[in-house]
Order: structure tokens, then C-alpha cells, then sequence
């Protein structure tokens, strides 16, 4: 289990507009992500080192960003200004996530603008809808089609700053905080700073170490 990507609703003036302005604050290369049919959005990818990526998204003008849980969070964010959305972890293993979240994983795909159609499980977004501060649950289907591939990878993210308590991330990862085993469940490569919540609990900030230096976004 390890932090896997983070997202970014797209801000008032659209998806484009949005990935560009973060790319070049990271000094990173934006590349095209194309459409999730299924979730009724589509998203830019801005991949990152050690295997990570930022993925910004924005809602299309189609019902089922009115009735997938992702395409609802989006949307309710990007009406809202946009920003950070949410972070979410890899599982090797879905099934220890689906008992403890209480439901199956959803599959999930996109089509590349090259045509190559990636896919995908996910779990946990009605989750992150009614608690921000917790994120959800990636499988991949093909670590190769990785979206940290992509394109140049000259960022790492490296703490995030959240709203909440570290209490309930942990009860939501399944993390028991005895030692010797929650090393093998998680890997520790990022680091959290919790902040108690004024107004609704979530993923406050991102802090990134790039080749212009260290950036917060």
C-alpha cells in the first residue's frame, strides 16, 4: 500500500488552463490523459517520480458526471473553485479494502489520445465524498500503462498537509500501528502533517521537491 497519485480539480477557467499553470510551477511537462468514460470526466496527467502522478480532472457535459461518485466529487469541486480533491493509495490486494469499506471495487478506464486504453479498480470515493480527509483505493490492471510513464518525471512528491485526524486516516487504511506490521502494509515514503479542521476536514496542500526547489502548492 503506498500513496499512489493526487488529485486536482480543475479551477474556474478549465482543465488546460489549470494543468498548465501547475506544470509550470513543478517545471514538469503536462501530458493529455483523454476521457473516463464511465465517470463522465476527463483529466491531464503530470507524472512525477517514484512511480507517482498528479492527475487534474474536470467534469464533462454528461450524465454520468452526475451519477458516478468520481464524476459527483469532481464536479461538486470544480463548481466550487477547484483544487485538491483528494489523494489516493495502490492496494496489491482490494479485498482486505472492499471488507473493510463494506462494498466491491468499480472498474475504471480511459482511452489515451494514442487510442491505448487504460484500466483500472477503484474503491473508497463515496468515502472521500462524506470524509474528505481519507482517500481512496486504486488498483492497476497494467503497471506498465502506469501513468507516472507518460511523459518527464522531474518532480517528487513529498508531504501532504491534511485537514483531519490521523486517527482516522489510520482506521481507514487499516493501519494498526503495531510494529513490525504496518511496514508491511504501508510504505512510509511520504510525509503527513495533520491539522485540526476549521470548516470540512481534507487535503489542504501538496509540498513537492522539484528542480526549482521545494514547492507547496
Amino acid at each position: 500500500m503506498r500513496i499512489d497519485h493526487v488529485v486536482y480539480a480543475a479551477e474556474q477557467d478549465g482543465l488546460v488552463a489549470t494543468s498548465k499553470r501547475l506544470g509550470e510551477q513543478l517545471g514538469v511537462d503536462v501530458v493529455d490523459g483523454g476521457l473516463h468514460p464511465r465517470f463522465g470526466t476527463r483529466n491531464v496527467v503530470i507524472p512525477l517520480s517514484h512511480h507517482r502522478f498528479i492527475e487534474v480532472v474536470e467534469p464533462l457535459d454528461h450524465p454520468a458526471s452526475d451519477k458516478a461518485p468520481f464524476g459527483q466529487a469532481v464536479k461538486a469541486c470544480s463548481e466550487n473553485g477547484g483544487g485538491w480533491l483528494g489523494w489516493v493509495v495502490e492496494v496489491r490486494d482490494l479485498a482486505k479494502a472492499e471488507a473493510r469499506v463494506g462494498r466491491e471495487a468499480a472498474p475504471g478506464n480511459r482511452h489515451r489520445p494514442d487510442g491505448v486504453e487504460i484500466t483500472w479498480k477503484q474503491l473508497g470515493v463515496k468515502g472521500l465524498m462524506a470524509d474528505p480527509q481519507v482517500p481512496f483505493f486504486i488498483h492497476w490492471d497494467d503497471e506498465a500503462q502506469h501513468p507516472s510513464h507518460d511523459g518527464s518525471a522531474d518532480a517528487d512528491l513529498k508531504s501532504l498537509q491534511i485537514a483531519g485526524s490521523p486517527d482516522r486516516v489510520r482506521e481507514w487504511l487499516g493501519l494498526t500501528g503495531e510494529p513490525g506490521v504496518d511496514r508491511d502494509e504501508w510504505e512510509p515514503e511520504v510525509g503527513f502533517d495533520f491539522a485540526a479542521p476549521h470548516g470540512t476536514p481534507g487535503l489542504m496542500s501538496v509540498t513537492f521537491e522539484t528542480s526549482k526547489g521545494s514547492i507547496t502548492i
